[in-house]
């Protein structure tokens, strides 16, 4: 098989995967709450990359960090799972999965925003122009139509999915100080994190034995969003002659989801999230294009 049908085949594999996600976390929340969902998802995902650390021989690297890498492990660790997920489960407990998923989509601009304070990046009109198209698709889905009115459907839930860009952008930026292998990275992130959700867990929430639906859906999220897809992901980009070619196809996840959440959820997917889902894509589309040299 030629080595760029493989990449698109992992691509394709993964963008598949995070399209269910959105109604995994609504399914698995009606059965748990958002704390003992990431603790027990957590705990899923650290047995699922252990196992793939186990395959591709790299638990020596594992134990070969500086006590920097620890300490940066630990910080990276309390963003993600810990803060993220929380705050993102939180946010899908509030709100309709078709409100709470393309808000999250948004990380991506808001990863470029706070490029420019924390790594000195400049910013640009293509930049500014793509951040009001981006958040006049959420205004339009947040407020479901009514912008006018400006009535959010729930301004907790929205303020929580906003938050959870945040919370993710500011991991990418200081993941980009790593220079680990990405899955050993990810695994220690995920190690330190645990004894933060364990405590959150254990003082708001109660630590319960799971089964059932509960533990197949915990288990289907750690596994799904915090394990495999990842990997896949970062497969697909490695294998790529053209990183361009693989990393477009994620922007059919956020129209595959809905089509999960409708089947699914069985949530009438309004006008106002497919147009403003529309913006928010068109302006990540836009920012990315390169400028027409003339």
């Amino acid at each position: 098989m030629h080595t760029q049908t493989r990449a698109t085949l992992f691509g394709l594999a993964a963008v598949l995967l995070w399209s269910t996600v959105a109604t995994a976390f609504k399914l698995s929340l009606r059965h748990l709450d958002y704390a003992q969902l990431l603790l027990y998802a957590n705990l899923t995902s650290l047995l699922v990359l252990a196992a793939i650390l186990s395959v591709q021989g790299k638990w020596p690297q594992v134990f070969a960090g500086s006590a920097a890498d620890y300490r940066r492990s630990l910080g990276l660790g309390v963003l993600n799972p810990f803060l993220y997920y929380l705050v993102l489960f939180k946010a899908y407990d509030l709100l309709p999965a078709q409100i709470a998923q393309p808000i999250n989509y948004t990380w991506a601009l808001t990863l470029a925003l706070l490029s420019i304070p924390l790594l000195k990046q400049r910013i640009s009109a293509r930049d500014l122009l793509a951040g009001v198209i981006c958040y006049a698709g959420v205004v339009v889905i947040s407020t479901r139509g009514d912008v006018l009115g400006f009535r959010l459907a729930d301004p907790l839930g929205v303020g929580l999915a906003l938050g959870s860009t945040v919370i993710w952008a500011l991991y990418w930026i200081y993941n980009t100080r790593d220079s680990r292998d990405p899955v050993v990275g990810l695994f220690l992130s995920f190690a330190f994190g645990l004894p933060f959700v364990t405590v959150y867990c254990a003082t708001f929430s109660q630590i319960i034995l799971p089964t059932g639906p509960a533990l197949l859906g915990a288990v289907y999220v750690g596994t799904v969003e915090m394990g495999i897809t990842f990997v896949l992901w970062l497969n697909a980009l490695k294998l790529s002659s053209n990183t361009a070619k693989v990393g477009n196809l994620i922007f059919i996840s956020p129209f595959l989801s809905l089509v999960f959440i409708h089947f699914l959820l069985d949530e009438t997917i309004l006008p106002a999230t497919f147009i403003g889902l529309v913006l928010i894509v068109g302006g990540l589309v836009y920012q990315q294009l390169k400028p027409i040299v003339r």
